[in-house]
């Protein structure tokens, strides 16, 4: 679908003030609307075991927060991705969340997290284009349904140049700034 400023500038507008459902959350990405359920609670098991080792184990503090709203370039045609990853990780002397917008720029964040739920096409790949045309860095994609964990890394336009999948069980490595292994033994 191809939009003109005036119709991009429209669903912009329309989208700033869409009240979605309670506890639903609201993403425009690559000009589509997108509503996600709330998630279950496998779903936050996961994102909690790896907030917890971020805290715990990254060689450099991080913060984590979940659901934060990012604002990305959009695909071409398309205006601004509004995107909400599940986890959104910055080095915690970057202060970034502090005084963010709702939909904060994408620019300092060292690593966003999916965990795969109610639209496992979009967090698989539609998502993964988004963070790769945003320049993040790192993007950890837990698919609950292939029980794989995948790191993304290397971005360069709309696709990630590298990536690495290992069974849930199988430690991952995860490169600076964090520089551990990632344990997923208790993903299962």
């Amino acid at each position: 679908m191809t939009y003109d400023p005036i119709t991009e500038n429209l669903l912009l507008d329309w989208f700033a003030v869409l009240d979605a459902p309670e506890g639903f959350r609201a993403e425009l990405i690559e000009g589509e609307l997108f509503l996600t359920p709330p998630p279950d609670g496998s779903h936050e098991h996961c994102l909690g075991l790896i907030s917890r080792q971020m805290y715990t184990r990254s060689r450099t503090a991080m913060a984590f927060s979940g659901h934060k709203g990012l604002r990305l370039k959009g695909a071409p045609s398309c205006p601004p991705d509004h995107v909400i990853p599940d986890g959104t990780l910055v080095p915690w002397d970057s202060r970034l969340f502090r005084g963010a917008d709702p939909w904060m720029p994408c620019a300092g964040v060292a690593m966003v997290v999916e965990v795969t739920g109610a639209g496992p096409t979009a967090d698989r790949e539609t998502k993964r284009r988004c963070y790769a045309r945003g320049g993040i860095p790192l993007h950890l994609l837990v698919d609950r349904e292939a029980s794989s964990i995948t790191l993304f890394s290397d971005p360069e336009q709309d696709e990630y140049r590298e990536s690495c999948t290992r069974p849930l069980g199988k430690p991952l490595p995860l490169p600076a700034p964090f520089a551990f292994d990632l344990d997923t033994a208790d993903f299962l």
